[in-house]
């Protein structure tokens, strides 16, 4: 799932270490989720658009995700 966490983090000019104590959670699961290693849960990914002042939606696209899973449909949503 792509997202734009990273980008948020600097505009608020905020290490991982200082967003993972904001949120938390760990330096790692920031990273990771900044890596598009890690899909944070629903209740993590409220608190990350919520801290950002933005929606869920705003943050994380998860459009190739859904692709995938309707096989290769556009009009999964």
């Amino acid at each position: 799932m792509e997202n734009r966490v990273k980008d948020l983090r600097l505009q608020r000019q905020l290490t991982q270490e200082e967003l993972a104590r904001l949120l938390g959670v760990s330096r790692q699961t920031i990273i990771s989720i900044e890596n598009g290693r890690y899909n944070p849960t629903l209740m993590l990914a409220y608190r990350i658009a919520k801290f950002f002042s933005l929606s869920i939606e705003e943050v994380f696209d998860c459009a190739k995700e859904l692709k995938k899973l309707a096989g290769g449909k556009n009009d999964v949503l």
